[in-house]
C-alpha cells in the first residue's frame, strides 16, 4: 500500500502556503482504456505514486469535454469531463482516492474562453448580429469598406490576427486560438455561470482552483475599439509599455473584482477553498492576484524563466518574498509546466539562445549533454524546494526527463505549429507521456502506442527504473520532500553574508541552510552536517558546479 501524505489542512487550512503540488497533464500522465490518451481512472491508478513522492497536491489540468484544439484548454462545457478520459463519476473516484492517500486536488478553472463547441457560441452563431447570445463573447463588425478587415489589430498569442470572420459579417474575439472564442465578463451571465462552476467543483470535493490566463478576462469594449499599435500585441513586454492596468486586453485593473467576487464563493467553504492565477504579468503587479480578498497565489514565471545565474537569482528571490509578503500572500516557485520546455534542457541552453529556434532544430543547435543538463535541474530543483512558500512540480520532472525536442512534425499536435505557418514548433515536447516501465509499446502509459511519440531513451527514466535505485532523480525527490516537511517551518530566509559571487547561501529557521554553486568551479563547502545533496559531492571538502547541498 502506497504511503499515505499527511493531510496538511487537519492541522492548518492555510496548508497551500508551504504546500508542494504536483501538476498532473492527464493526456500524458496514465492510460488505462488503452486508446493511447491518458485518463481519469489511469491518473486514479497512478497516485501512490503522488503519495510516495510526497507531495500535498496535485494539480488536474482540463479533463473538460473539448476538441482538443488547444490541449484540452477549449471547453465545450465547464462541468464535465470529456468522455474520452472518463465520466463524473471517474472524476469523483479520483477525488477520493487523492483524499483517502492525503492528497489536495486543485482544478483547472479556464474562464478567458470556451470551445467553439461550447452551447453558448453554437447559439451565438445562429443567433445573429446584435443578439443577446452573442454578448456573451466579444463580437464586432469589421472595418474596411465592407467589414472585410478585423475590428483592431488585436493579436493571438498562437499568431496571427485574434479575430475570425463569421459567415454573417461579423467578426469575433479569440485571444488564442480561433477555436477559443473569447468571452464577455461585462456581461453578467458570464459572471454568474462560472460562480456557478467554481460550487459545482468544489461541492465534488475540489480543494482549490488554479485559474488560467488570470490576466486576460477583463477588456477595454469601449467604442471604438483601441488599437495596440506600437504597444505590442502579446507577452508581458506589451504590458511594460503601457501605463499599468491600462493595457486593451491584458492586466485591466477591472480584472480584480471578478477574483474579488470569486473569494466570497471560495470562502463560502471548510477549509476554504484555495486559488492561484496563472498571470503573465510584471512582478510588481503580479501580487495583485495573490491578495487574500482575491485568489490567494500567483504562478512566479519571472522564476521559471530565470537564467542559471546568481546575482539574477538573489535579486529574484528577494524581490519574490518581499512582494508576497507586502501583498498578504506566500511566494511560489515554479521550474517547469505544461507550457515551457521541461527545465532539464532549458536550464542547459547558453544565455540568449532562442528556444523556439532551438526546438525547430529538433534540439540539434546547440547540442545539449543531458548528463549535465540533469545535473543542473537537479540543483535548481533542491534550490526551489528550500525556497519560502508553495512549490509546483511539472510530471515527469521527478524523473529527470529532458525536452523531447525532435518530435517529427507529423507527430505535433499543438495549434501553435499551424497557426505559425511552422515557425514555432509549439509545447508538445513537455507533454510526451510518461515512462512508468522500462519495457511495452509505450513504457507503461498504457497497454498500446502512446499519442505522442516516446523515445527509447524514456526507459532509462523509467519509473520502475528509478525506485529503489541509489542516486536516481526519484529517489532525489523522495528523499528531498521528506526532509523539507520534516524541516519547513516558518516563511522567511537569511543570505549568508560573505558567500562567492556564483553561489547562493541562504539560513531557513530552525537551522537549517542551503547553498547552491551556479558557478563553474568548486567552492569550498561550509563545515556543517550535510543533510542532503543534488549530487556527489566527492572527498575534497568543496561544492562542485552545479550543486545544491543542505546543510544542518
Amino acid at each position: 500500500m502506497a504511503t499515505r501524505s499527511p493531510d496538511l489542512s487537519a492541522k492548518n487550512p492555510d496548508w497551500w502556503r508551504q504546500a508542494v503540488v504536483y501538476q498532473v497533464y492527464p493526456r500524458s500522465f496514465a492510460d488505462a482504456d488503452g486508446d493511447g490518451v491518458g485518463d481519469l481512472r489511469g491518473a486514479a491508478g497512478r497516485l501512490d505514486h503522488l503519495a510516495a513522492l510526497g507531495v500535498d497536491a496535485l494539480w488536474l489540468s482540463p479533463f473538460y469535454p473539448s476538441e482538443l484544439a488547444d490541449g484540452g484548454y477549449d471547453i465545450a462545457d465547464h462541468r464535465d469531463v470529456d468522455p474520452r478520459l472518463g465520466t463524473l463519476d471517474d472524476f469523483d473516484a479520483l477525488v477520493a482516492e487523492a483524499h483517502r492517500l492525503g492528497l489536495k486536488v486543485v482544478v483547472d478553472i479556464v474562464p478567458n474562453h470556451t470551445s467553439r463547441l461550447h452551447p453558448w457560441f453554437q447559439e451565438a452563431l445562429r443567433s445573429g448580429p446584435g443578439s443577446a447570445a452573442r454578448d456573451r463573447y466579444v463580437f464586432r463588425p469589421g472595418t474596411g469598406e465592407h467589414g472585410e478587415l478585423p475590428p483592431t489589430d488585436w493579436q493571438s498569442v498562437f499568431g496571427g490576427s485574434a479575430w475570425r470572420r463569421t459567415g454573417d459579417g461579423d467578426w469575433y474575439l479569440h485571444l488564442f486560438a480561433p477555436e477559443q472564442p473569447d468571452l464577455n465578463w461585462a456581461n453578467d451571465e458570464v459572471r454568474a455561470d462560472f460562480r456557478t462552476t467554481l460550487r459545482f467543483w468544489a461541492e465534488r470535493g475540489v480543494d482549490g482552483f488554479r485559474v488560467d490566463v488570470a490576466h486576460g478576462l477583463a477588456k477595454d469594449l469601449a467604442e471604438p475599439l483601441r488599437n495596440t499599435g506600437d504597444i505590442g500585441a502579446t507577452g508581458e513586454e506589451s504590458l511594460l509599455r503601457v501605463a499599468p492596468g491600462s493595457h486593451p486586453y491584458w492586466d485591466r485593473e477591472e480584472v480584480h473584482a471578478i477574483y474579488r467576487d470569486w473569494r466570497t464563493v471560495l470562502d463560502g467553504y471548510s477549509p476554504p477553498r484555495t486559488a492561484v492565477a496563472e498571470a503573465w504579468v510584471p512582478g510588481a503587479r503580479r501580487a495583485a492576484y495573490a491578495r487574500p480578498d482575491e485568489l490567494g497565489q500567483a504562478f512566479n514565471f519571472e522564476y521559471l524563466e530565470a537564467a542559471w545565474d546568481a546575482d539574477e537569482l538573489r535579486e529574484l528571490i528577494t524581490a519574490s518574498l518581499s512582494g508576497a509578503r507586502a501583498a498578504g500572500a506566500c511566494a511560489t516557485w515554479v521550474l517547469s509546466n505544461h507550457d515551457v520546455v521541461r527545465h532539464a534542457s532549458r536550464l542547459l541552453l547558453p544565455p540568449g539562445t532562442d528556444a523556439e529556434a532551438w526546438l525547430l532544430s529538433d534540439g540539434r543547435t546547440p547540442a545539449l549533454d543531458t548528463a549535465a543538463g540533469l545535473r543542473r535541474a537537479r540543483a535548481a530543483t533542491l534550490l526551489m524546494l528550500a525556497l519560502p512558500g508553495s512549490a509546483y512540480l511539472y510530471q515527469g520532472e521527478e524523473l529527470g526527463l529532458p525536452e523531447v525536442a525532435d518530435l517529427p512534425a507529423e507527430a505535433l499536435r499543438d495549434p501553435v505549429w499551424e497557426q505559425t505557418g511552422h515557425t514555432r514548433k509549439g509545447r508538445d515536447g513537455c507533454r510526451v507521456p510518461l515512462p512508468w516501465t522500462a519495457t511495452g509499446p509505450s513504457y507503461g502509459f498504457g497497454p498500446g502506442p502512446a499519442w505522442l511519440p516516446q523515445p527509447p531513451a524514456f526507459a532509462s527514466y523509467a519509473v520502475e527504473t528509478q525506485t529503489g535505485a541509489d542516486g536516481s532523480t526519484l529517489e532525489l525527490y523522495r528523499a528531498v520532500l521528506r526532509l523539507r516537511r520534516k524541516l519547513l517551518e516558518g516563511e522567511t530566509l537569511t543570505w549568508s553574508a560573505g558567500s562567492a559571487a556564483d553561489v547562493l547561501d541562504f539560513a531557513r529557521t530552525p537551522g537549517w541552510r542551503c547553498v547552491t554553486n551556479l558557478g563553474d568551479a568548486p567552492v569550498p563547502l561550509p563545515r556543517a552536517e550535510v543533510l542532503l545533496a543534488s549530487g556527489p559531492l566527492g572527498g575534497s571538502g568543496d561544492l562542485p558546479p552545479d550543486t545544491t547541498v543542505w546543510l544542518g
